[in-house]
């Protein structure tokens, strides 16, 4: 399934959390706590998603049909408590009109002679 761009668009703009969580889920399905530590990383510590924040985000974000849950996943390993999740084809679809977009907000910037050097 492809999403249109229309109802791509009709995501954006992406609040951060809901960016960052997608980010984490590209490189694979993670479970919650794998993910706040993902965002936290990649974000050098400047995000720090509360488990609240995390699970009312992944909760809006399956209803959207952003990503799923994992129905099944059985390893030795895993804690059969923790929810794993996966990116949709939707969800890839939106981060990379979010992705654009913010692309597109800094190539204005630039444009009109703003840098993120401080003075």
């Amino acid at each position: 399934m492809t999403a249109n761009r229309d109802d791509v668009d009709d995501f954006l703009p992406l609040p951060p959390a809901t960016f960052h969580i997608l980010l984490a889920l590209v490189e694979g399905e993670r479970h919650g706590y794998a993910i706040i530590q993902d965002v936290e990383a990649r974000t050098d510590g400047e995000l720090r998603l509360s488990a609240g924040t995390l699970y009312r985000s992944v909760a809006r974000m399956v209803e959207q049909g952003l990503i799923a849950e994992v129905v099944k996943r059985a390893t030795r390993q895993d804690d059969e408590r923790r929810r794993y999740y996966r990116i949709t084809p939707l969800g890839t679809s939106v981060a990379r009109a979010e992705m654009r977009r913010l692309t597109q907000l800094v190539r204005l910037a630039r444009a009109s002679g703003l840098s993120p050097e401080t003075t």
